[in-house]
């Protein structure tokens, strides 16, 4: 390992927005099973208490890498609080350095695996969910796919009644998958595009004033990968998407999609994915 990574490491046990539990925290093992099991963590249902400067409105950035879309919503937005989620500690060192020198009381970090993600917030704890980028698992399970019905029940474990999941990414793959898995639940759609800096957003129905939606953010807050697939000429999808149980019966979990071609959109995807994600952003 590196000097600089080192270092940065050391770093990250100074700052009070960074959250680094181990993993005897989250994870226990039960008198007589050879299993290990998940367990709550002290920070779940107690973020707005014990992390940030007043009780705000929560949402998580997941797999946010660097931390810059965390700290580009937060800038916006002093009303809400944001959290950005992601394994990788030399990489949110950069954020947290960031959300500490220039004192955001509206931003913090989790390091953790976004397996794990439930252990960590209560029921209706958190308001909106982004997924900027994510790997989009074009050879790997359908389960490691952050929109995939396996992560949609965690999320709605701690997402409000009928909170919001944004999903901003250059995959097509992920972006046809997502409204695959969108279809198979009667989830409602509010707002769509294969293109958004080019043909802009279709959008479905009025969000409720309440939500406080910021739908420039969309266009105007752009991560490193985003800013570099622009420059390449390459179309950025959008979706946002209300997470409920509307369209399922009562205790049923959600559906996987039938009807999404995954060998026809992984050969529209091409070749050129295997430089833009590492393995396992926030996964690993």
């Amino acid at each position: 390992m590196g000097h600089g990574k080192l270092k940065k490491f050391a770093e990250n046990e100074t700052f009070r927005c960074l959250l680094q539990p181990d993993a005897n925290s989250v994870l226990a093992k039960p008198e007589g099973s050879k299993e290990l099991v998940l367990r709550d963590h002290a920070i779940k249902g107690n973020w707005n208490r014990d992390m940030f400067a007043k009780a705000q409105p929560i949402v998580l950035e997941l797999g946010c890498g660097k931390g810059d879309y965390t700290i580009a919503l937060a800038r916006r937005h002093p009303e809400m609080n944001f959290i950005g989620v992601d394994i990788k500690g030399a990489r949110l060192w950069k954020g947290a350095k960031e959300a500490t020198e220039d004192s955001l009381g509206n931003v913090a970090f989790l390091r953790t695996r976004i397996e794990f993600i439930d252990a960590f917030f209560g029921s209706g704890e958190v308001s909106e969910i982004w997924l900027t980028f994510s790997d989009p698992q074009l050879r790997g399970s359908e389960n490691a796919r952050l929109t995939s019905p396996l992560f949609l029940q965690r999320y709605i474990r701690f997402l409000r009644p009928g909170g919001i999941v944004h999903l901003k990414t250059d995959s097509r793959f992920l972006y046809e998958y997502t409204q695959s898995v969108i279809r198979a639940n009667g989830l409602q759609v509010l707002a769509s595009g294969t293109d958004i800096y080019s043909d802009g957003l279709l959008t479905g129905c009025a969000l409720p004033e309440e939500d406080e939606w910021d739908i420039e953010a969309v266009f105007e807050v752009q991560t490193f990968y985003e800013q570099m697939f622009l420059k390449m000429g390459l179309p950025i999808t959008y979706l946002a998407f209300r997470l409920d149980r509307a369209g399922l019966e009562a205790g049923a979990p959600f559906a996987y999609p039938t009807d999404f071609d995954a060998a026809y959109w992984r050969e529209a995807e091409g070749p050129r994915r295997s430089f833009s994600h590492q393995p396992a952003r926030g996964q690993a």
